[in-house]
């Protein structure tokens, strides 16, 4: 087949760079990465063909700012851009900037990116084309009157919502009358500072829904698929932490209607390339459309995965003006998936991120285990970006070979020198509602999981393993052939030592 393009720079970091760079080689395209000067180790850095520094570590002075990746696009020859997620992936600025300079942006026409970008608009022009929304304003509250009426005549419990951004900031649930005021004007406060724009908008709350989304595929000839539905009620501060492929314990009637909905939210919008339509799913099954997310969304793997595509590829393809390589009755589930977000964060301290030095780092391997990263061991996991370091995508012929594979991989997953939520994750697999396949986005909150502070002796062994790793740096610095040490003790030996370490703490 031939390439759709020579060369493409990545306009992100971590491991969605990496995994667009894998991509790209697979299709024998060229790749550009662009990092901070605190990435400048980074392994997206070491992956890509070439690699250019756009600023100081804050991401708004280096990620953020489009002007100095359009010139290195430039500079390096990069036909196109691929923004991963996060960072400019929605800013239809910066694609009309792309457009301007002669450079494809993978993802879909800045008009559908400002139609869907901001929350009461997406809901106005969702209802227009037909499609179910939650009831509520469909424009920002413009006071604390209209806010208090439009309460009263929805009912509580009621949902606010910054009509800017997302990530579950400016949200805020309330269930009576006395807590609406200070609400909203919290909710203000998060949104301006947040987004810059503190224009909030109110809906009905759903009760015990769930969470799921719907990933949808336009080209620019006029077709456009679903790509199966994706289960993601298990979040925390509404943030997701498992997702899983197909969602499980849904009628074949409402995974088909879910499908067709967010196909017609596409092309009211004139959508081109991978997108994800989110929606509230009652305890009957009613739906309603959510939000649309104009970009790669996080959890795509899962849906890879279950459905045996490649998502990442297709973008390349349809970017550069291909046809959608999949009709839609191709699209089965041939497996069922789970995710798992790996994050560098203090269950002990509420989940307070968690950077610093991976002085172990080994993800487990075998059969249905894929691990999507940007990191190695010996790397440090730094304060300024999002703290999730890897995500663990396991796949099994039924839901139940998946997650007890997912709960061997966990085990063998090794990370030390920071504190990460893996035991969070396995008390989630393990959770009745979860095993069934029956739970809403209360899932967490229903388990009260409390997190085991370390012992003593783990935090020896952590002190242990720290120096261990420390020694060897300093030994490879100095060039030692094969990671021999000044004893002859050999990069095996120093590996058998650090097991044998781990198996006295009773964490290997």
């Amino acid at each position: 087949m031939t390439r759709p393009f020579a060369r493409i720079l990545i306009a992100n970091r971590g491991e969605i760079a990496c995994r667009v760079i894998r991509a790209a080689r697979a299709l024998g395209i060229e790749t550009v990465a662009v990092y901070s000067e605190a990435d400048a180790r980074s392994l997206h850095v070491r992956m890509a063909d070439q690699a250019f520094c756009i600023g100081p570590p804050p991401s708004r002075e280096s990620y953020l700012v489009g002007e100095r990746i359009l010139e290195v696009a430039k500079r390096s020859g990069a036909q196109a851009i691929h923004p991963g997620y996060g960072f400019l992936s929605e800013n239809s600025g910066f694609r009309d900037a792309c457009d301007a300079a002669g450079i494809v942006f993978i993802g879909p026409p800045s008009r559908a990116m400002h139609l869907m970008g901001e929350k009461t608009l997406a809901r106005r022009t969702m209802a227009a084309a037909g499609v179910p929304v939650v009831p509520g304003t469909t424009e920002p509250l413009r006071d604390r009157q209209e806010l208090l009426r439009v309460a009263d005549e929805i009912g509580y419990p009621v949902m606010l919502k910054a009509a800017s951004g997302g990530g579950g900031k400016g949200m805020r649930v309330v269930h009576a009358a006395g807590d609406l005021v200070g609400a909203f004007e919290g909710a203000q406060r998060e949104a301006r500072s947040s987004f810059g724009d503190d224009a909030v908008y109110i809906e009905k709350a759903i009760v015990g829904p769930r969470h799921i989304e719907v990933q949808v595929f336009c080209d620019h000839h006029g077709h456009a698929v679903y790509v199966g539905d994706r289960e993601c009620s298990v979040q925390r501060r509404h943030q997701k932490v498992v997702e899983e492929a197909p969602a499980p314990s849904l009628s074949d009637a409402t995974r088909r209607g879910l499908g067709e909905m967010a196909v017609t939210a596409a092309r009211a919008v004139g959508y081109e390339g991978a997108g994800t339509v989110e929606c509230l799913v009652d305890k009957d099954e009613n739906y309603y459309f959510l939000e649309m997310n104009t970009r790669l969304q996080v959890e795509h793997c899962v849906t890879e995965e279950a459905f045996g595509v490649d998502l990442v590829k297709a973008q390349l393809i349809v970017a550069a003006g291909g046809v959608l390589p999949w009709r839609q009755d191709e699209l089965v589930a041939k497996k069922a998936a789970i995710e798992l977000r790996l994050y560098a964060e203090d269950p002990a301290q509420n989940y307070q991120p968690s950077p610093g030095p991976l002085h172990v780092y080994r993800p487990p391997r075998g059969p249905g285990v894929r691990v999507d990263d940007g990191v190695v061991e010996g790397d440090v996991v730094s304060s300024l970006y999002d703290p999730m370091v890897a995500k663990l995508i396991v796949s099994g012929d039924t839901r139940p070979v998946a997650i007890d594979r997912a709960r061997a991989a966990l085990r063998e997953y090794e990370v030390h020198g920071i504190k990460t939520n893996l035991a969070l994750l396995d008390a989630v697999l393990q959770a009745p509602a979860f095993t069934a396949g029956r739970y809403t986005t209360a899932l967490l909150s229903e388990m009260a999981f409390q997190p085991t502070p370390p012992t003593e002796d783990a935090r020896d062994l952590a002190r242990v393993l720290a120096a261990l790793a420390a020694e060897e740096a300093s030994h490879a610095r100095r060039g030692k052939a094969e990671g021999a040490s000044s004893d002859g003790r050999s990069a095996w030996a120093a590996d058998g030592l650090r097991r044998s370490l781990m198996g006295l703490g009773g964490l290997g």
